[in-house]
């Protein structure tokens, strides 16, 4: 069976229970969990009534000792659970889907869980994460919890960065990344794994970011330097886009102190928003390459490509899944819900036989049994 397979991939999740107390099968609490997730379960309390109304459904695969868990279990072993063995047997099963190799946009982007903490007048226990992602498939690839850093609930997003490209195979990718992410050390080591950077430079580099703005700036102004150009426009209910993209390897003039790790090409990305009734803005962003010429097309697409994160992953965490309403928080309990969240999202994006938007398939797959087993076999 569909989940069967799935579950594989968490065979050996350590449990943190004594075996003289554990009542319920780890994996049956993992299988329930998923599927309740899928079917619009947003909290423990959501997915042991969801458990129940399905017992004998459930019956006719899991083990089911001592019947449905509890929310209380559910809460207290999730809480429990190491979300570094967890995200393990995650990753193990998101590249068993993935086939990727080579050519692949790998966008890497942080999130904060907003109700996960404990007082509203202590928002420093917060969980932020840090997901890649990869849009061509919509395919969460892994994610990694900042460590809490005082007043500010993304903790140190930079370190998070690094532990995610640890486990990640990025050979033959390209790593798209914000500003954060706009590290020496990071980008040094996005090239020794085998994979390519496109990183966007603002004033937290601010020398880097200087130097690219002045050389790029002159170049469009005065032509003197060979730039690569793409332009692009979109419209839509009375607003209209445009987006200019101007590229070059030709580094050396930039003239750093110290030289950037494997920078090869640096881009323009300006933004023309028309509003209407004379409401025009203009922005321009800057970002440097491992890519050497990629050209401006290529540019446009990566840089756009990063923003599927925001639209194909957080948003639908947040919209579908209602992930920022929820006030799961004890332990290790949202961090790991969470995981169970992005693996439901995986599989309802991978699942297309239905014509549907995400809502339209979590309200089927809880009416539907076998349509359930569809998406948990996508």
């Amino acid at each position: 069976m569909a989940i069967d397979l799935l579950m594989d991939h968490f065979a050996d999740l350590p449990d943190p229970r004594e075996a003289s107390g554990r009542r319920h099968v780890l994996t049956d609490l993992l299988a329930i969990a998923l599927s309740a997730a899928i079917c619009g379960a947003e909290g423990w309390t959501h997915v042991a009534e969801f458990g129940r109304s399905k017992r004998d459904w459930f019956k006719t695969f899991l083990s089911l000792p001592h019947g449905i868990p509890s929310h209380d279990t559910f809460g207290r072993v999730f809480a429990l659970l190491d979300p570094a063995a967890m995200e393990q047997c995650f990753m193990r099963w998101t590249q068993a889907l993935s086939e990727q190799s080579g050519n692949v946009l790998i966008n890497l982007d942080g999130k904060s869980l907003r109700k996960s903490f404990a007082h509203a007048w202590d928002p420093s226990g917060m969980v932020h994460l840090v997901s890649a992602f990869v849009g061509v498939n919509r395919l969460v690839l892994g994610q990694v919890a900042t460590d809490p850093g005082g007043d500010e609930p993304r903790g140190n997003e930079i370190t998070a960065i690094d532990k995610l490209l640890d486990l990640l195979d990025i050979s033959g990718a390209t790593v798209s990344i914000d500003a954060i992410g706009c590290q020496r050390d990071i980008a040094r080591k996005i090239v020794d794994k085998g994979g390519h950077y496109v990183l966007c430079v603002k004033d937290n580099q601010p020398t880097l970011h200087e130097t690219v703005k002045r050389l790029l700036d002159e170049a469009i102004a005065d032509g003197q330097m060979p730039l690569g150009r793409f332009e692009q426009t979109d419209g839509d209910h009375g607003r209209i886009e445009i987006r200019r993209v101007w590229c070059t390897s030709e580094v050396e003039h930039l003239k750093l102190p110290e030289p950037w790790p494997y920078l090869r090409s640096i881009a323009c990305v300006e933004r023309v928003r028309d509003l209407g009734g004379n409401q025009v803005s203009t922005e321009r962003h800057y970002y440097i390459a491992s890519l050497l010429d990629p050209g401006a097309q290529a540019f446009a697409e990566a840089i756009r490509g990063h923003w599927s994160i925001e639209n194909q992953l957080h948003w639908h965490l947040d919209v579908s899944f209602g992930e920022d309403d929820c006030r799961v928080r004890s332990g290790h309990a949202a961090e790991n819900l969470s995981r169970i969240r992005r693996i439901a999202l995986n599989q309802l994006q991978r699942e297309t036989t239905l014509k549907g938007g995400i809502k339209t398939k979590r309200l089927k797959a809880g009416w539907d049994h076998s349509y359930l087993l569809k998406v948990l076999s996508a």
